[in-house]
């Protein structure tokens, strides 16, 4: 007897960019129903189509079981199981593309120091508008990225009326944390595990940073700070403002962090970004499941084929 729908193929499932962003699951139990999965718990049972989502967060008490896991394997949806309130990643599955050619890419411009520090420039362009980077070191750009984070968080404790004294937190004790460093937290983690979806299902490494280095989760580190000033600073101070005596800041957090996600088409955005970053053609065409061997004289032949020794 055949249970449950067909495998998607992969071209018919939906583009990254055009996904829903995430969904954050905890003390639940997620099983699979036909081509969705369903999440319950004492409030009862919803089903959701996997595919639409970009990635889903598997907090504590979080069970899931092999047929959940087997369809969101097939629609390229990453899995990130992270700690509570999502403050912290532990471990990921394997995301849609499977496809090399953006991450050979990504290879060669990080190992070169000359590309390397061509690409920082272009993170610390984009967020420095109507500013020319491109003469200034990373030890520039790193004191200038500073200041401006600085006054950045000055401005919103100021606007917001909140008490600031700096980014202070324990990752293994989140409720010690003053309500703005709870929120920014949530916020920040959340936006890490949307960025972390994007860069896997897009063939490209993780870990391979150009600015942060040394850390499995470098090149997430590097584009979430891209977006960190325009979207989660503002929000957790906007939250710590309003609800700065609710016990459950990482869930409010969350919510309006998604809902902000959804409104302003970061997805897309990352994407584009990502392309500008890697020196990808618009119309460049990335195959998402496709595998040659490799020969020194610096071209690719097919696999699969039982060759014969040249004499």
């Amino acid at each position: 007897m055949n249970y449950g729908a067909k495998k998607t193929d992969l071209k018919e499932l939906p583009k990254i960019g055009d996904r829903v962003t995430f969904i954050y699951v905890e003390h639940a139990k997620i099983n699979r129903i036909d081509s969705s999965i369903t999440v319950s718990d004492y409030r009862g049972v919803i089903r959701i189509p996997v595919a639409i989502i970009g990635v889903l967060l598997l907090g504590p008490g979080t069970d899931i079981s092999h047929r959940a896991v087997e369809l969101i394997g097939d629609t390229g949806t990453s899995m990130v199981w992270v700690g509570e309130r999502g403050v912290r990643q532990y471990a990921h599955g394997r995301a849609l593309a499977h496809s090399t050619k953006l991450l050979e890419k990504q290879a060669k411009l990080v190992t070169n120091t000359r590309s390397r520090l061509q690409v920082s420039r272009k993170m610390y362009q984009m967020r420095f508008a109507n500013e020319d980077v491109s003469h200034l070191t990373m030890q520039q750009l790193r004191g200038r990225e500073g200041a401006r984070v600085r006054k950045v968080y000055r401005e919103n404790a100021k606007k917001y009326g909140i008490e600031w004294s700096g980014r202070e937190y324990d990752v293994d004790d989140y409720q010690d944390g003053t309500p703005v460093n709870q929120a920014l937290s949530a916020a920040n983690v959340s936006l890490y595990g949307l960025v972390y979806s994007i860069i896997v299902a897009l063939g490209i490494s993780p870990g391979l940073g150009f600015v942060h280095t040394g850390h499995d989760l470098s090149f997430v580190y590097d584009i979430a700070d891209l977006y960190k000033a325009e979207i989660s600073i503002p929000l957790a101070f906007k939250i710590a403002s309003d609800h700065g005596q609710d016990d459950d800041i990482g869930s409010i957090t969350r919510r309006e962090i998604r809902d902000i996600f959804a409104s302003t088409n970061i997805m897309e955005r990352i994407v584009k970004d990502l392309q500008e970053l890697l020196e990808v053609e618009e119309q460049e065409k990335i195959e998402i499941d496709s595998i040659s061997l490799w020969d020194d004289k610096d071209i690719l032949v097919k696999h699969g084929v039982s060759y014969k020794e040249d004499i």
